[in-house]
């Protein structure tokens, strides 16, 4: 008997743990060195699959303008690549933060990919979506991609890597940050560090964008000093989302107590299979739908 398809399609959060720019590119860009692991902190999307080839989103999301939804714009490129006859409708449960650098857009546009991929019988290979995915943006492919992954490049590089999985408290202080003024700010003088993997396995690796955001941004920096009490502070992305590691889940129960109430907190563990991976390996090869 052939397996439904999930009802509720999850776009989980992700952390990096850690970010180095390595160079400026001539496009304009900087070269990244970075790892990508997944938290079990989503938002949540169904999908209604028409035949009448209109994508729209139900309900108000706010901060995000239906037009300028990554999920209506990942939709509608998937439709006009394919060449479907199908539309869809696209609910968005949003409770991952805009600007946090816990990658929540770029999320729910590669689970809209997967999800639809599937829903309107498409069954592209994983190489097609990630090659559609990179002009939505840098982060989306290794979500599609679905695995943990050093990343290289603008962060479309991809290897999949094996990490522990381990439970981390991320802290959301109350601000967006902008990605583009503080690449702008950044001073690429005595950075250029690449590292390899076994570098970073031995403990090296810092995020080259933290000193601009806590410089721009004193709230970023007032979480950073308050949680640096509890363990090693990494910043995820360009910000302003902060997190550490933590031993179990107790401790990091107390630190959520801990938390002042002005900015959010949340316990969530790292994983390095993306939930729709693990939900659709028992329903499709990429490529072929089991039967």
């Amino acid at each position: 008997m052939k397996e439904a398809l999930p009802e509720v399609w999850p776009a989980p959060a992700k952390i990096n743990l850690f970010l180095h720019v390595v160079g400026r590119r001539p496009d304009g860009y900087h070269d990244l060195q970075t790892v990508f692991q997944f938290i079990d902190w989503q938002d949540d999307l169904r999908f209604t699959v028409t035949d009448d080839r209109e994508i729209a989103r139900d309900g108000a999301v706010a901060g995000i303008d239906a037009d300028r939804d990554l999920t209506v714009r990942a939709a509608r490129c998937l439709q006009e690549a394919s060449g479907t006859r199908h539309g869809a409708r696209i609910h968005l449960t949003k409770r991952l933060p805009i600007g946090g650098g816990l990658g929540g857009g770029s999320s729910d546009a590669a689970t809209t990919l997967l999800a639809l991929n599937a829903l309107w019988g498409l069954y592209w290979s994983l190489e097609q979506l990630a090659d559609l995915a990179l002009s939505l943006g840098a982060d989306v492919p290794v979500f599609v991609r679905g695995s943990a992954a050093w990343a290289e490049g603008v962060g479309e590089r991809l290897s999949a890597i094996d990490l522990p999985e381990p439970w981390y408290v991320v802290i959301v202080p109350d601000t967006a940050v902008l990605t583009g003024p503080v690449f702008a700010a950044l001073d690429l003088t005595g950075l250029g560090r690449p590292i390899t993997i076994r570098d970073f396995r031995a403990g090296q690796g810092d995020n080259d964008l933290a000193a601009v955001v806590r410089a721009r941004h004193g709230v970023v920096d007032e979480a950073w000093r308050w949680l640096e009490a509890y363990g090693r502070v990494r910043m995820s992305g360009s910000g302003a989302s902060l997190f550490i590691e933590v031993p179990d889940t107790a401790y990091g129960q107390d630190v959520v107590a801990a938390c002042p109430p002005r900015w959010r907190a949340c316990l969530a563990r790292g994983h390095n299979t993306h939930p729709v991976h693990a939900r659709l390996s028992s329903i499709t090869h990429w490529g072929v739908a089991k039967r």
